[in-house]
């Protein structure tokens, strides 16, 4: 499990620091069988080339669901997801904003909501049953949540 951890760590960070820059249409990854069998949910959504966004999901486990909205330019989503039953919901409108959720357990809800331009929100969550929720908007605001543990709760919205 450590391993995998740190696999999926690393290409998280590889991802949100610009490598792998040209990503996949839904359309691509479900034509070329990248996402494998045992993912339950991916839903990519206004994913517009000429807006530059880009999205990434990585799915190991069962009963996983990922979801994924952009519009607006230049932005990036990165979810990442190791266990089961887990949810993780990224929705970005606005220009040059950075998004990613790591899920490893089981059971845990993380959500991202920006709206704005150049915010950066990061949620890690270890364990089972854990939330957390992140609401920002205006400019340059940043933010992160790590959770070790079981049936933690919490809540961050910055306004500017």
């Amino acid at each position: 499990m450590r391993l995998l951890q740190g696999i999926c760590a690393g290409i998280v960070l590889a991802l949100l620091s610009g490598w792998g820059a040209a990503a996949s249409s839904t359309a691509d990854l479900a034509d070329n069988f990248d996402l494998g069998p045992d993912i339950d949910l991916v839903a990519l959504r206004n994913q517009q080339p000429a807006a530059n966004n880009r999205a990434y999901v990585l799915q190991q486990g069962v009963a996983n669901h990922a979801t994924l909205h952009q519009s607006g330019q230049g932005n990036l989503g990165a979810i990442v997801q190791a266990g089961s039953d887990q949810e993780a919901y990224i929705l970005q409108q606005g220009s040059e904003l950075t998004a990613s959720i790591s899920q490893y357990g089981s059971a845990n809800e993380a959500y991202i909501s920006q709206i704005g331009a150049y915010n950066d929100a990061r949620i890690t969550q270890y364990g089972a049953g854990n939330s957390a929720r992140i609401e920002q908007a205006g400019y340059g605001l940043s933010s992160g949540i790590t959770q070790y543990g079981n049936g933690q709760r919490i809540l961050v919205r910055q306004v500017q």
